[in-house]
Order: C-alpha cells, then structure tokens, then sequence
C-alpha cells in the first residue's frame, strides 16, 4: 500500500551549517518522523505566499499544524501581550490559509500545540492571549508539569488515546471562544480546553500537547488512517 503524503508545516529561521549562518526552512524531525512511523510519507511545508495553500492541498492526503511560537493577537483582533513570543506574520498568514484550504477539500488536518490555536482561529475562533493571568497560576507554563487530560470517548481524539491521557505539554495561550463547526473533546482538570474537533470533516483534530514527542503512535496511525 502506497503511503500518503503528508504536509507538516515549517518555519523560517536562522540555522548554521559549517561556517555558514543563513535562513532556512526548519521543522523539528519529531513530527516527520512520526509521520513515517504511522505509515506517512512527510513532506515540509515552507510558509510561502498564502495564494499557494490550495496547490498545496491538491496534491496532500493530510495536513500537519505543527507548534511553534503564539499566533500574533491580530488574527483573532486580540490585544498582542508582550510577554508572547516575536509574531511571525507571514507563518500565521500562511497556516490559517493552509487550515482553511485543507477544511473545504475535506483533507484531514492534525493540528498540534500552536496548530490547535491556528485550527480555531481559521474557524472564527478567539484565544486567550496569556493564560497564567486568567488563571492566577503558571501551571499550565511548567516545562515539568504533566497532568491528566479527560478525553471524550465519542470523539474521534476519544477513540484514538481513550478517555484519558497523561501529558506534559507547556502552553502560554489557551483556546477562548471556539471556532465555527468546532467542539471542546478534551479538558484539564481545570476545564482548560486541551483537544477540539471538527464537526462533519473526515479528520479535523486539534491537541494542546505534543504526541510527536513520545512513543505513543495511535493519534498518529487514527490521522494516517483517515488519510488513506
């Protein structure tokens, strides 16, 4: 069986190689390597004009948001803080064009980390720019601070890692208000959205945390699956 090829979003930075200092196109191999392992055939995707997204999405069986730095607050008409990473205009303009593109073609989209907030924003969706200060606590931020998720097992993140999952996955931004067509399927214990999904699309999944990281492959092989 021929693998399908899939997208997995990529940014611009400043990489070394020898004596040289140029900009590249870079993506952490975690997330193509996972891709190969649930039986994808990866491809990186340079955030390039935003006109290009539906050539892009011609020719994938499935899309990848991959992490990265907090979308900038104007794409959602937030109010930038300024403890929140440089915004990268151009990666957001492209992403929520991508995420777009993908969801009228019905191609199946697994949105990670900060491609969970591009996922709910390219939807109509809000987030909250700082979490800690609706909080009144840095729980979340902890590069140390793994927690329990409740997963609803009627959702397709459900029936892919079951009702629970123990994560450590560190967020400054959170999901506010949900997107179009989308719904909460996974919470912390302090009703922190953790997962969401898209409603009447093949495989439309966003996650707060990051399972390219771990050993765990079956959210992975659940989004390889839908794109076969």
């Amino acid at each position: 069986m021929s693998r399908p090829l899939i997208g997995v979003t990529a940014y611009f930075e400043a990489a070394r190689w020898g004596d040289w200092v140029r900009e590249a196109v870079l993506s952490p191999p975690s997330y193509a390597k996972m891709v190969g392992r649930a039986g994808g055939a990866p491809v990186v995707l340079p955030p390039i004009a935003p006109s290009a997204v539906d050539d892009y999405v011609s020719g994938l069986r499935g899309v990848v948001l991959a992490g990265g730095a907090e979308l900038a607050a104007d794409t959602y008409n937030g109010e930038q803080d300024p403890r929140a990473d440089e915004p990268q205009p151009q990666r957001d303009r492209f992403e929520l064009a991508l995420a777009r593109a993908a969801i009228r073609a019905d191609v199946p989209v697994l949105a990670i980390g900060r491609g969970m907030h591009v996922l709910n924003v390219a939807q109509g969706g809000t987030l909250i720019p700082w979490l800690s200060d609706v909080l009144d606590s840095d729980r979340h931020a902890e590069p140390d601070g793994g927690h329990v998720i409740q997963v609803s097992v009627t959702s397709k993140l459900g029936k892919a890692v079951g009702d629970r999952v123990e994560v450590s996955a560190p967020h400054r931004q959170s999901v506010r208000r949900l997107g179009t067509g989308l719904l909460a399927v996974a919470w912390a214990e302090d009703q922190i959205v953790e997962g969401i999904e898209l409603q009447g699309h093949r495989f439309g999944v966003g996650v707060q945390w990051h399972p390219e990281r771990g050993t765990d492959t079956r959210l992975f092989d659940a989004f390889i699956e839908a794109a076969r």
